[in-house]
């Protein structure tokens, strides 16, 4: 737990690695649009999304009626935080994706009332972001310890430090630690994709660790588009952001008014797929990339997709690596669930 000590009540200061090498953004995203857009689909990641304005407009979004999965997920933070802390036993909690770090401290709040929150571990892709909330966190919890670590979750989970460097080597084994993604990201993960992921959270922790996973379920097919093509049309303009992104870093002459948005739900992979939809025929010039790109009449451009779950399903793939389910708790409608699942060893 948090030392009562008055001396160690004094704000910490946050110890942050940054495992992204200079130019990494501008190298990922050229390749991501160079090979995106030469796809057949055509198609861009949807972490380009998250420029100071998409961030902005995905806020809003998450405040609007359609827009259930913040509203569910919080819902269970707040009823089960206090179970969360006491299921785990983790006196560590590390946050995939921690952004703001903002909903995380509900469940910081539970940890500390239980005496077992020692260390907070941020792991983000912005080092701003993640230094100012680190920063915000170490004042708000005196005594807290904080390491972030600026990184991509493709290359650099590994590094994730779930024990601290300064431990001996003959002390005892550490208490458990809790490793969560939250926000329903594991969604954007496509399921061929999905298994060396949980893969990698698996690698990154020790027997008797924890992982916590929000995931949006399956539900009717006309709310889950409504969340993603609200009435405002505040997601439309969150998706016709990513030009602007394109058009600003890479010199990109993408007309917006050119290309609309839509969502629509596959049923068959059961997830939504969002999509920009060329309305004539046109050609964009990407100079940075040395490349033109031809659009036809109702072409669409794939920017995201977000998977939903069934509970065996998530059940299932947390097991495959290793993962397995202790509790799941879902919001009262059943539209969103929590799963905690602990790291057991593999022959």
């Amino acid at each position: 737990m948090i030392s009562p000590d008055p001396a160690a009540h004094r704000s910490a200061t946050p110890v942050i690695d940054n495992w992204l090498e200079a130019g990494w953004a501008d190298r990922e995203l050229r390749a991501d649009v160079s090979v995106g857009l030469s796809s057949s689909p055509k198609e861009l990641p949807p972490k380009w999304f998250y420029d100071d304005r998409g961030s902005e407009l995905f806020d809003q979004i998450t405040r609007l009626e359609e827009y259930y999965p913040t509203r569910r997920e919080r819902e269970i933070l707040e009823r089960e935080a206090d179970a969360i802390a006491s299921a785990s036993g983790a006196d560590c909690l590390a946050e995939l994706g921690s952004g703001t770090s903002t909903k995380t401290r509900i469940l910081l709040d539970a940890f500390a009332s239980a005496g077992q929150l020692q260390r907070y571990v941020p792991f983000d892709n912005s080092e701003a972001t993640l230094r100012n909330a680190a920063e915000e966190l170490v004042e708000a919890y005196p005594g807290l310890r904080v390491h972030g670590v600026v990184g991509d979750f493709e290359h650099h989970l590994g590094r994730l430090p779930l024990d601290e460097a300064e431990r001996p080597p003959e002390a005892p084994p550490r208490a458990p630690a809790m490793v969560m993604l939250l926000g329903s990201t594991i969604g954007n993960f496509s399921p061929a994709h999905r298994p060396a992921f949980l893969d990698a959270v698996a690698g990154a922790t020790q027997t008797g660790d924890t992982f916590l996973l929000g995931t949006d379920l399956v539900k009717d097919a006309d709310r889950l588009v409504a969340a993603y093509d609200d009435a405002a049309g505040i997601t439309a303009q969150f998706n016709l952001n990513v030009l602007s992104v394109l058009n600003r870093r890479l010199g990109a002459d993408f007309d917006l008014e050119a290309f609309e948005h839509e969502a629509v739900f596959d049923a068959d992979n059961e997830w939504i797929e969002m999509r920009l939809r060329s309305t004539r025929a046109q050609r964009v010039h990407i100079p940075a990339l040395e490349m033109t790109v031809e659009f036809a009449a109702g072409e669409p451009m794939r920017t995201e997709i977000s998977a939903k779950f069934r509970p065996e399903g998530v059940r299932a793939e947390l097991g495959a690596a290793g993962l397995v389910t202790q509790r799941m708790w879902t919001d009262a409608e059943g539209d969103y669930a929590l799963t905690l699942a602990r790291r057991v060893r593999r022959d």
